[in-house]
C-alpha cells in the first residue's frame, strides 16, 4: 500500500465525515441530555451540547481500523489497531464523564487506566531528551513516566478547553507540528496519526470556534489529548535511532496547554483547594476579563501556540541548546504576562 497517497486520501474522508456528523452529534447530545448548563463557572450563557468529540473521534477511530485492516500482519497494521480501540475506550469514559459529570477521583482513575493500557500496548515514553547532550533512557522508569505523561497531558487539554475553539485550534496545531517532525523523519505512524487528528479536528473547529455550537466536552478534549499522548510516544520500535521526537518536541508544541496547568494547579493549591476544583483564573479567562473578545484570545493562542510549534520543529534540525534557550525565554515571557495578568485580577 502506497500510504504517501493513502494517508491524504484517508484524511480528507476524516474531514469530510467529521463535518458531516456535527449536526447529528448535536442533536444526539440533546436528545440524551448530554448538555453543558450555564453557571458561574461557566462563560457561556446558553445550554449547549457537549460530547462533541464524537464527531471527529468515530472517523478517526474508524479510518485507523480501516488501516489496520490493509496493513494487516505488519507491526504498523498493530499499532493502529490497538490505538483504535484504546481511542472507542476514551470516548466511553468521556461520554459517561459528559452525561453523568463524574466526580474527580473517576476521573483519574480513567485516566491512569488509559495510560497503562497505551503502556501496555507499547505507547511508550522511552526516551527523554536532554537539550544539552544525548537523550536519557528510561528502562524501568518508563511505566511511571508513561503513565504520568497520560495523566498530564489529557489534563492539560481538558483545562485549556475553557473558551470557544480555544482547545480545538491549539489540537489542530500541534497536529501539524507532529506530522513536520513525521515526516522529517520518515515516520509513517506519526504522519498519518496526526495527519488523521488535524483533520478532524479542524473539520470540527468549523462549529466549535466562536460562536459555538457545540462544545468539545471530555469525549472530544480526552480523545485529543489521548491522541496526542500517542503520537509522542508512539512505540520504540518506531523510534529506533531517533532522538528528536524523545519529548522535547511535544512538550514544546504544547507550552500553553501545559503551562496554563501547571498555574493553574499552583494557583488551586495556593487557595487551599484540590488541583480539580474547577476555576475563572485561567489565562483566557483573566484576557476575557480584561476585554479581550473570544475570537481575539483565540486567535491570540493560536499565534502563540503556533511559535512554540516552530521552536518545537526546530529541535529536528538545528542546534538544541539554541532552540532550548528560545524556548526557556519565550515561557519566561508568557509566565511573566501571566503574572502580570494575575496580579492585575488580584487587585481588582
Amino acid at each position: 500500500m502506497n500510504l504517501n497517497i493513502y494517508i491524504p486520501l484517508a484524511s480528507l474522508m476524516i474531514f469530510i465525515l467529521s463535518y458531516a456528523l456535527v449536526p447529528w452529534n448535536r442533536r444526539f447530545s440533546i436528545l440524551h441530555g448530554i448538555i453543558d448548563a450555564p453557571n458561574e463557572r461557566r462563560i457561556h450563557k446558553t445550554n449547549m451540547p457537549v460530547a462533541g468529540g464524537l464527531s471527529f473521534g468515530l472517523p478517526i477511530v474508524f479510518v485507523q481500523l480501516i488501516t489496520s485492516i490493509l496493513l494487516r500482519n505488519t507491526e504498523l497494521g498493530r499499532f493502529f489497531f490497538e490505538l483504535s480501540a484504546v481511542g472507542i475506550l476514551a470516548m466511553t469514559f468521556g461520554v459517561i464523564d459528559d452525561r453523568f459529570e463524574s466526580p474527580a477521583r473517576h476521573k483519574i482513575i480513567w485516566q491512569i487506566t488509559l495510560g497503562i493500557v497505551m503502556y501496555i500496548i507499547g505507547y511508550r515514553v522511552v526516551f527523554i531528551t536532554n537539550p544539552l547532550g544525548t537523550h536519557f533512557t528510561l528502562g524501568w522508569m518508563s511505566f511511571p513516566v508513561t503513565v504520568l505523561w497520560y495523566v498530564i497531558v489529557i489534563n492539560a487539554i481538558n483545562l485549556i478547553d475553557g473558551m470557544d475553539g480555544l482547545a480545538t485550534g491549539i489540537a489542530a496545531i500541534v497536529s501539524v507540528v507532529l506530522m513536520v517532525v513525521g515526516i522529517l523523519e520518515g515516520n509513517y505512524l506519526v504522519i498519518a496519526l496526526s495527519a488523521f487528528l488535524f483533520a478532524g479536528t479542524l473539520a470540527f473547529l468549523r462549529y466549535n470556534f466562536h460562536p459555538a455550537s457545540i462544545f468539545l466536552g471530555e469525549t472530544g478534549s480526552q480523545f485529543i489529548a489521548l491522541n496526542i499522548a500517542a503520537i509522542s510516544t508512539a512505540g520504540s520500535a518506531q523510534f529506533k535511532g531517533i532522538t528528536s521526537m524523545t519529548m522535547m518536541i511535544p512538550l514544546a508544541a504544547l507550552g500553553v496547554p501545559l503551562l496554563d496547568a501547571i498555574i493553574a494547579v499552583f494557583r488551586r493549591i495556593r487557595a487551599g483547594r484540590t488541583v480539580y476544583h474547577a476555576d475563572k483564573g485561567h489565562i483566557h479567562h483573566i484576557m476575557l476579563e480584561y476585554g479581550f473578545s473570544q475570537k481575539r484570545i483565540a486567535l491570540i493562542v493560536y499565534f502563540i501556540t503556533i511559535l512554540f510549534g516552530l521552536i518545537a520543529i526546530g529541535f529536528s534540525f538545528t542546534d538544541k541548546k539554541v532552540l532550548f534557550s528560545l524556548l526557556m525565554a519565550l515561557l519566561a515571557l508568557i509566565i511573566i504576562i501571566a503574572y502580570i495578568f494575575m496580579r492585575l485580577e488580584k487587585d481588582k
